[in-house]
């Protein structure tokens, strides 16, 4: 099983292959950074309705999105691609979906998302344009971001079992702060403060618990790529799978910091294969270090995320 979960519509294939170490959004009514984006080495593009698109724009960047996601699926070799529609409060979240459904993106990200429930909702009006327009139920996926409300923060729970559409769960602090009328979301030397941290642990262990990708927030000062490292580095460290980006000299950092390295690979392979020579043991010592199977479990699971 890849990292955490499979989906059916993930087994149907064209699924731009499993891996998904870096999402870099890119504004859905610039026709130019759209067309440079598909050459960012990006595993995943966010092709973006919501905020990166004043209301004026929205109809023309969901005419441009459809046509994007059409145009780049046609490539031999591409990122997956997704879109990000309105919220659900803003009432375009339908004409959203009417125009880019037809294009078969691999999946939705789901702003200001509250649960579950309103995953499933958002599901539901998937199904409905599936059928539409004759693709496989449950192609489509979703990536919700669990954390842009004070509220949201409470409804982590309700993401276990809510949806098999459900591939990810990621995090922001930027709408959070407005939301909780804080003056910075960080301290002054760089890390999160309170609230937010709280946010990263919620989505890092509410993702986990539905089974579903951990994926940390945008680093938004694009050009600190030290500060920008060492975040994603802290973020790997505890579990997150991917890390979203709003540059594309954000990508190639990310990429290298979500992919394990020869050695790391190396021990994962020498833990396998020590468990696998006694098979009967609880506990195997390797290198001066007594290993049990949680030790087996993170082996396999990190090579099982390196595709190896």
């Amino acid at each position: 099983m890849p990292p955490r979960r499979l989906h059916a519509a993930a087994a149907a294939g064209d699924d731009g292959g499993l891996t998904m170490r870096s999402l870099l959004f890119v504004p859905g009514d610039d026709e130019r950074k759209l067309a440079k984006s598909l050459d960012a080495g990006a595993d995943a593009l966010i092709v973006d309705l919501e905020d990166s698109v004043v209301e004026a724009r929205k109809a023309a960047a969901r005419r441009l999105a459809a046509a994007f996601v059409a145009e780049a699926k046609r490539r031999a070799s591409r990122p997956r691609l997704y879109v990000r529609v309105n919220p659900f409060a803003s009432g375009l979240t339908d004409a959203d979906l009417d125009a880019v459904v037809s294009a078969a993106p691999e999946g939705i990200v789901q702003p200001k998302c509250l649960g579950g429930a309103d995953v499933q909702r958002l599901g539901a009006k998937l199904g409905v344009r599936e059928a539409e327009h004759g693709l496989a139920d449950r192609a489509i996926r979703i990536i919700a971001i669990a954390t842009e409300s004070a509220r949201a923060l409470f409804g982590f729970p309700s993401y276990v079992g809510a949806s098999s559409r459900l591939e990810g769960l990621a995090w922001g602090g930027e709408d959070l702060s407005v939301d909780l009328g804080a003056e910075s979301n960080r301290l002054p030397e760089g890390a999160y403060a309170g609230p937010y941290a709280l946010a990263r642990t919620l989505t890092l262990v509410g993702a986990v618990a539905a089974e579903a990708r951990p994926i940390d927030a945008v680093y938004t000062n694009f050009r600190d790529l030290e500060g920008m490292r060492a975040e994603a580095l802290a973020a790997r460290r505890d579990g997150f799978e991917a890390k979203m980006a709003i540059h594309p000299a954000q990508v190639a950092v990310i990429n290298e910091v979500f992919s394990p390295s020869p050695e790391t690979l190396a021990h994962a392979r020498a833990v396998v294969a020590a468990f696998a020579a006694a098979p009967d043991a609880g506990v195997v010592a390797l290198d001066g270090e007594m290993l049990d199977l949680p030790h087996l479990k993170r082996a396999k699971r990190l090579l099982e995320q390196a595709e190896v």
